[in-house]
């Protein structure tokens, strides 16, 4: 086993600074296949505000939001999102990530996914996860598969992304211990 090079953490009031200029420095990149963001978004206020909501959120058991941190200086370099929670029969959740593109390609986003999937599963108790890439970032469907996602079909032009209605890869995982 290969020792982890990121952790996962609940984000506090005193990582608005340092998200703001990740998503600055990432605007581009990010922008290329998420959908549309208001200019806001990039300010320290409007990081602040998300950040309590976050909490709010995490409390009413209606979404959980991580930061992705580099463990050698601990700098916030990316985040993992569980959103779209549904309890009762479900118990399921959507999962979705943004990794500082300077730290792509090494594996840390997949360790970030295997990390909140582990909690959402040992601590949330889910059942099921879902993630949804576009076709044209095949990086991300690998993050996904690498984690242990299985390809579910193609959600045709179901996330618009720079005014155009794009299709998305659907994959999912299980909770192992509902298999039993």
């Amino acid at each position: 086993m290969t020792e982890q090079q990121v952790y996962i953490r609940f984000p506090e009031d005193t990582d608005a600074v340092e998200l703001t200029a990740m998503y600055k420095r990432n605007r581009e990149f990010f922008e290329e296949h998420s959908p549309d963001v208001p200019d806001e978004f990039y300010t320290e206020e409007y990081q602040r505000d998300r950040i309590l909501k976050y909490k709010e959120d995490r409390a009413a058991d209606d979404r959980y939001d991580f930061l992705v941190c580099h463990k050698a200086d601990n700098r916030i370099i990316g985040t993992v999102s569980l959103s779209f929670v549904v309890r009762g029969p479900l118990q399921s959740s959507m999962i979705g990530y943004s990794l500082d593109k300077e730290y792509n390609g090494k594996g840390y986003m997949t360790e970030a996914v295997k990390q909140v999937v582990r909690y959402a599963f040992e601590e949330l108790k889910f059942h099921r996860i879902t993630g949804e890439a576009s076709p044209g970032n095949p990086g991300s469907i690998r993050v996904l598969e690498n984690a242990g996602f299985h390809r579910e079909g193609i959600a045709q032009r179901n996330v618009k992304i720079k005014g155009v209605w794009e299709d998305h890869q659907i994959l999912a995982i299980l909770n192992p211990s509902d298999l039993i």
